[in-house]
């Protein structure tokens, strides 16, 4: 069986007879077993499980009654509750913990014939931007086994990658599904904060956390945006606006407004090749007829400060929860309750959650917050501010997704500040709260894949993935 680019291809497929949803699960679950020793993005794989939803959906086909992702099978990042199904966001200190409920979004999916293959390795609590802090190992990248697949998503960007599943469903915080994208040459995106329910989704830095979706087409990314946004009676904090038919506004406008960050792009850090490409992609869109302008972004310095002072705060208070006594790890050689709290989180969380636990306490704490956290909720008010001014007056903001490729598994894991810059590009719409779509734009003279970041304004999703698709089809060389 051939490799599938779009759930479109495999409808035709469908319909014209050449192949059945069963046919479909059992190509993946081939790829999974030939591949997944190597590579590591599939924690769990559930064979009969999908089997049987396979038959299910086939069944629906014959009777015409299939829901709209019939002949879609999908991974989920370790980090999404799936009913009766093993839940450990890529921590020792949920083994053997199963979800007691099914996240919204998730559901939705199901609703609509959706075929679920298996749970994907993360780093651990969706912290990390390698997918080396996995306490199940580190997830390799499939044009390079040497390489890291990005982070957190990893293993949800390596199964799209390499053909283990047709879509993903990650996490995005700071750049956890755009980041891995770029990584890996798929797309991932990240809707604005508050259109995908977080109702089943462990969190990490919940004024931050959103679902994302990493795909090999925008098509996909469109539709499965369509069916997991909506309000949810239990997410307060899900939007109640209408959700457009996203998969059905994909025609974009003959020319648009266009501003990329000359600070980005004049970076000294920034990878020459990754400069090259998008300065090659910017030139052709002027070539188009569309206005691209350089902006001044006076805060790309303090966004990762800002970034990870916020988050690892909000860490702080989140993983408490986490403590042995009600369900997951709980240490054998705990005397007392104290202890008890004590060896169970040493022992349960790996150094990187122990870091940012560390980090977000200390500037919680009484002689701090004002000077650390109070001052980061200012900067990320001027960021927000001047983000969205910006997109006032430009249709989309374009930059790098991430300032290098693919870099060396175990190059960066003793220099967490190198690890942290990794999110430079990626943190702005996220500390916005604005949509963000990375695309694939080339490669490096390695091989390796090179993304380019897009952002709209809040709530403009459907502008910025028909703007995407085009850039897809027009300006980036197509995936293999």
């Amino acid at each position: 069986m051939r490799r599938f680019h779009s759930l479109t291809e495999v409808r035709n497929e469908l319909t014209a007879g050449n192949t059945t949803c069963r046919q479909l699960v059992e190509y993946y679950l081939d790829n999974i077993e030939r591949r997944n020793g190597r590579l590591n993005a599939f924690l769990e794989v559930w064979p009969e499980e999908a089997r049987a939803q396979a038959e299910a959906v086939d069944a629906k086909l014959a009777a015409g009654t299939a829901g709209k992702l019939a002949g879609m099978v999908i991974g989920l990042k370790d980090v999404l509750a799936y009913k009766d199904h093993s839940l450990q966001s890529s921590s020792h200190i949920l083994d053997g913990f199963k979800s007691l409920f099914t996240a919204t979004a998730v559901q939705r999916l199901l609703d609509e014939d959706a075929i679920f293959i298996g749970r994907q390795n993360c780093d651990e609590f969706a912290m990390g931007a390698s997918n080396e802090s996995s306490y199940f190992g580190p997830v390799r990248n499939a044009i390079d086994e040497e390489r890291v697949s990005g982070g957190s998503s990893g293993g949800s960007a390596v199964a799209v990658q390499a053909d283990m599943c047709l879509a993903s469903i990650g996490s995005d915080t700071g750049g956890s599904v755009r980041q891995p994208a770029a990584f890996c040459g798929v797309i991932g995106f990240k809707p604005t904060y508050s259109r995908i329910s977080r109702y089943g989704l462990v969190a990490y830095a919940s004024s931050f956390d959103q679902i994302g979706t990493l795909t090999r087409s925008v098509d996909d990314a469109a539709l499965l945006l369509e069916i997991m946004a909506g309000a949810d009676n239990f997410d307060s904090t899900a939007s109640q606006r209408e959700v457009p038919a996203y998969s059905q506004l994909l025609e974009p406008a003959p020319h648009y407004r266009i501003g990329y960050i000359r600070d980005a792009v004049e970076r000294p850090g920034l990878n020459s090749e990754i400069k090259e490409a998008l300065e090659t992609n910017l030139e052709a869109l002027r070539g188009q007829g569309h206005v691209v302008d350089a902006v001044d972004f006076p805060y790309l310095d303090y966004m990762v400060p800002t970034y990870y002072i916020l988050t690892t705060a909000e860490a702080s208070s989140n993983l408490s929860r986490f403590d042995g006594v009600k369900y997951g790890y709980r240490a054998p050689d705990a005397t007392d309750l104290e202890s008890l709290y004590k060896k169970t989180r040493s022992q349960g969380f790996g150094p990187e959650v122990q870091r940012r636990i560390l980090l977000g306490t200390f500037v919680l704490s009484a002689d701090y917050y004002d000077a650390y956290y109070t001052k980061a909720q200012q900067v990320r008010r001027l960021i927000k501010e001047k983000t969205d001014e910006l997109l006032r007056q430009y249709d989309f903001l374009i930059l790098p997704t991430a300032p290098t490729t693919a870099f060396r598994i175990g190059e960066n894991t003793k220099d967490a500040l190198s690890m942290y810059l990794a999110d430079i590009f990626t943190v702005q719409a996220s500390l916005a709260g604005v949509p963000a779509v990375s695309v694939p734009a080339g490669q490096d003279s390695a091989g390796l894949p090179i993304g380019l970041q897009v952002m709209s304004g809040a709530f403009r999703e459907e502008h910025l993935l028909a703007f995407a698709k085009s850039l897809t089809e027009t300006l980036i060389p197509a995936m293999p």
